[in-house]
């Protein structure tokens, strides 16, 4: 069965509501949406115009100001979880995980990290750490599953915009590719580079120093599937297009599209 999956740091849902629901008018084959930095305690979360716009199932992790993820489908979820199930607990919110057609979706938002070095960086390491151990809690790498959203990590040079520049820093660091490796080991393939093995395909530029303007930009969003679903694959598309709106966030879509 054919299945569409995207995900989308918004940056504030309440912000940027009125693109996601304009997004979603545009993108009718979406049948999934992960959303990250929602921003919103989730009694104030907008289920009604979520659910006018077609997403009639959802399943949120809310928290005032800052972080905040949600799973949004057209179609029933099942086993829905929020947060971390095994090791110790974390009340940031940034994970919600379901079932939908049959696949086993994780909807994340890793930590930025900050700055190199710094607690929330040895943070950000130890929540990936504790996403593998999700994985291996969770069942096996033959099943058809699914990872995605805001990773604040480019996996490779052609990642971001200038990889000396950003060598050795934040987003760009080798501990956090060795960490991201470990948690790929598990049984993960990069669905974008599946079918766009090469180019520049970023899904964030900085809001400061005409970061769009001058193509300054990281490929930090993305969309890890198992090779079973990985043999589902038709295309990935980066929704460039929603970074020139007015008030945009600074990310933009990532969608998978799969038969």
């Amino acid at each position: 069965m054919a299945l569409a999956v995207a995900t989308w740091n918004v940056n504030s849902l309440r912000v940027r509501l009125d693109h996601v629901v304009a997004w979603t008018r545009d993108n009718p084959d979406v049948d999934v949406l992960c959303l990250q930095e929602t921003k919103v305690e989730d009694h104030k979360f907008p289920h009604e115009e979520l659910q006018a716009a077609g997403w009639t199932h959802r399943e949120i992790w809310g928290q005032k100001t800052y972080n905040g993820v949600a799973l949004l489908s057209r179609h029933p979820i099942t086993d829905p979880i929020t947060g971390f199930v095994t090791g110790e607990p974390d009340d940031q919110a940034r994970i919600v995980r379901g079932t939908v057609q049959g696949v086993r979706i994780f909807g994340c938002y890793v930590p930025n990290g900050n700055k190199v070095g710094s607690p929330k960086f040895r943070y950000k390491l130890a929540w990936l750490r504790h996403l593998r151990a999700e994985l291996d809690h969770e069942g096996s790498p033959d099943q058809e599953l699914l990872v995605c959203g805001d990773f604040n990590i480019a996996p490779a040079d052609e990642d971001t915009w200038d990889p000396w520049e950003a060598e050795n820093e934040i987003l760009f660091h080798p501990l956090e590719h060795q960490t991201l490796q470990k948690v790929t080991d598990w049984g993960l393939v990069d669905a974008l580079r599946q079918v766009h093995p090469h180019g520049q395909h970023f899904s964030w530029w900085d809001y400061r120093g005409g970061g769009f303007r001058r193509n300054m930009g990281f490929r930090i969003d993305h969309l890890w599937i198992t090779k079973s679903l990985a043999t589902r694959l038709e295309d990935v598309k980066t929704h460039r297009d929603m970074r020139g709106l007015d008030q945009p966030s600074d990310h933009v879509p990532v969608v998978a599209h799969f038969r």
